[in-house]
Order: structure tokens, then sequence, then C-alpha cells
């Protein structure tokens, strides 16, 4: 799938629980002036909420970009999470059901994998971790066929 990116729109700090409340609204208002329904904005917000506090706990801080995204005329969002901490040991755990380290909405990595489209992740033990996210605006409903 080919997409084209729009500009980064933020780049917002993630380095207290109030950097944590930002980069929700921020998440909220830019699927709101996309277009994305109520469910999409709340699964977009969610997933954002965890793996900004994944950042901050357990990356020691880092940031989250946000950037419009297009492909075949569909529009999305994409959010990337990096942090310089320690990296996570065991990516297959990590990424596992009802994993959870504490702390957090106990949903986990899995969790936000499923409350979006895309889901990719780089972690290398002593660099960090990257976490790239993207949600697409979901098409018009297609017609019901008559009885």
């Amino acid at each position: 799938m080919t997409h084209s990116t729009g500009s980064v729109s933020a780049c917002l700090p993630i380095h207290s629980d109030l950097d944590l409340v930002r980069v929700r609204q921020h998440v909220r208002e830019m699927t709101a002036q996309l277009g994305f329904g109520l469910v999409e904005q709340t699964k977009l917000v969610t997933a954002a909420s965890e793996l900004a506090r994944n950042a901050l706990v357990h990356g020691g801080g880092g940031q989250m970009e946000c950037t419009e995204v297009t492909s075949g005329g569909a529009r999305g969002l994409r959010l990337v999470f990096s942090d310089e901490g320690p990296g996570i040991a065991d990516l297959d755990q990590a990424l596992s059901d009802g994993y959870t380290s504490g702390g957090g909405l106990g949903m986990g990595l899995g969790g936000s994998r499923r409350l979006v489209q895309e889901f990719s992740i780089d972690s290398r033990r002593g660099v960090g971790t990257t976490v790239t996210v993207t949600s697409w605006i979901p098409g018009p409903p297609r017609p019901r066929e008559a009885p």
C-alpha cells in the first residue's frame, strides 16, 4: 500500500503527566478535524494514551509526532511515539495479550495494536523504542441491497 505523507502537524514532548493530557487532547482534536467518527476517535486516543504513557514510564520520556496521511484517496492519521529508553527486552511478551507491566490502562502494546489499522514497533536495547500507528477514516457506508 502506498502512503503519501503530509507534513508533521505536531511534535509533542512526553515528559510529564501533563504532557500525556496534551497528547490525548491533540489526537482528539486532529481526529475530529479530519472527520473520524466518535468510535474511531476514541480508539486512536486510547492507543495514543497508552503509547505515550509507555514512552514516559518505560522510556524515561520521549515525543509524539502526529501526521495526516493519505493513500489512494483515503485519509488517516499517523502517530509516531519515540523514546531513548532501555528498549523492550522481550518484544513478543510485551505484545502478547494480557501482558502489562502495570501503571497504564492495562491494555499494553497488544491492546494498542488492536485499536489501530497499522502498527509497527522498533525497539533496540540501550537505544530506545519507536512505535508507529496509523488509523484510517472509514469510507462512506455501502448502500444496503434491497431484499
